[in-house]
């Protein structure tokens, strides 16, 4: 890992939060993520699972974690399962975790070894009668490709089938979009470093640059701040492709009097960041440019407005794009007759704003959490409107993150050039 290390405390913690949630005499079991063959014999760079993450900080393939608060062995009330250091593999692979440093890291004292495990396991098992597994339940999960952690709950419900399961997913999706400090200190170095790459294509971006020259600015911020990945794949879209919401090409030129949407965010600590900003080439918005941008700004900020614990989201959704249908109205594009002659199932602001408002956001990008009841106090956030517009081959979206506290919530973001006046002084001060 290229992050500093971070205090165990947070895993913990996490765990604490999880075990209290358990029912009585009952064990909970995570597994790690495999390996995904690539071609032949290459395979796709790593993800851990973001569960075993935040119960232990481990991202090593392999990993398990343990939890039975009502173990009648105190010292296994929490177990750590890693792989065993292999001479022969790590002059291949590099380094494994010894016992000492898996401990270190994720704060669980009983550290033992996958080879070794099946028998302990076995006996902790017979003596619960209620067994957690954990699944992945994001409600944006592509359902069409196989599903290997249904083979770990197949087997092990074939290999104990009399004992009640139990849906560790529904703890998750309720703890996880609930960030701590802990957690959000990690984030914000996160967003650090996400500011660090933003501010630095800002001095790079002219006429002539090719979109994947500006990834390229990024990657190296990236980097050189001790980021392990990009969260998520970085879109730079100049002119028409900003309309593309999940545009990744990145190979066009970027040209005299286009506008460049870039979406992109740092992993750090497993954390992630997510920022968006549109900006145009030359420096300059044009008086077209800067309406829609301060339009679409406009909505942003009443989303911060009222973005608050306990407004329900389906609320919240519906006050913002009440706002939306009032600024593309300002701007002329679309009118109140529009409006009256609408579609109620596709309203007449959806020709130009026709992505949600936002997301949580965590170890995952889209990560853990409900939309179906009120939101809370600690929660994460993006707020991200966008407006795209076809006959003017224009796309514009502002997107920041937000951590909600008890009457509000801060923004994270804040001191990040996001005003029209901002952007372009910072386009002024070129490298």
């Amino acid at each position: 890992m290229k992050y500093t290390n971070i205090p165990s405390s947070l895993y913990t913690q996490n765990r604490q939060r999880f075990m209290k949630r358990m029912k009585p005499n009952s064990i909970a079991i995570f597994s790690a993520n495999p390996v995904f063959p690539e071609n032949g014999d290459a395979v796709y760079s790593y993800k851990p699972n973001s569960d075993v993450v935040w119960l232990s900080g481990v991202v090593q393939e392999k990993t398990m974690v343990i939890l039975y608060p009502d173990n009648a062995d105190k010292s296994a009330r929490e177990v750590l399962v890693v792989q065993r250091p292999n001479e022969h593999l790590e002059k291949w692979n590099g380094h494994l975790l010894r016992k000492e440093e898996a401990t270190a890291i994720s704060g669980i004292a009983n550290v033992q070894f996958v080879d070794s495990i099946d028998a302990m396991l076995h006996a902790w098992v017979h003596h619960a009668d209620n067994i957690y597994l954990n699944t992945n339940e994001n409600d944006r999960l592509n359902l069409e490709n196989p599903r290997l952690d249904l083979l770990f709950v197949h087997d092990f419900i074939r290999r104990y089938p009399l004992h009640e399961y139990e849906r560790a997913a529904r703890i998750m999706k309720e703890l996880r979009a609930v960030k701590t400090n802990e957690e959000v200190t990690v984030t914000n170095v996160a967003i650090d470093i996400t500011r660090k790459a933003f501010e630095r294509v800002m001095k790079f971006v002219k006429p002539g640059v090719k979109e994947y020259e500006i990834e390229a600015e990024i990657t190296h911020e990236f980097l050189f701040n001790r980021a392990t990945r990009h969260a998520y794949g970085c879109i730079i879209a100049s002119g028409d492709s900003a309309r593309v919401l999940h545009y990744v090409d990145n190979n066009r030129e970027c040209k005299d009097g286009d506008l460049l949407l870039m979406d992109f965010g740092a992993e750090y600590g497993n954390y992630n960041a997510d920022l968006t900003r549109t900006i145009p080439v030359n420096g300059k918005f044009t008086k077209r440019q800067k309406e829609v941008y301060n339009a679409c700004l406009a909505v942003h900020n009443y989303c911060a407005s009222i973005l608050k614990p306990k407004i329900n989201y389906a609320d919240y959704m519906n006050k913002v794009n009440l706002e939306m249908e009032k600024q593309l109205m300002k701007i002329g594009l679309i009118s109140k007759a529009d409006i009256k002659n609408q579609d109620p199932a596709n309203p007449a602001f959806r020709k130009y704003f026709y992505h949600g408002i936002g997301h949580h956001l965590g170890l995952d990008v889209h990560d853990l959490g409900t939309r179906n009841e009120p939101v809370k106090e600690g929660m994460l956030f993006t707020i991200e409107p966008g407006i795209y517009i076809e006959e003017e081959q224009m796309g514009i979206r502002i997107e920041n993150n937000y951590w909600l506290t008890k009457t509000g919530n801060i923004d994270l973001f804040k001191g990040i050039p996001i005003t029209v006046e901002e952007i372009e002084a910072g386009m002024k001060k070129k490298k």
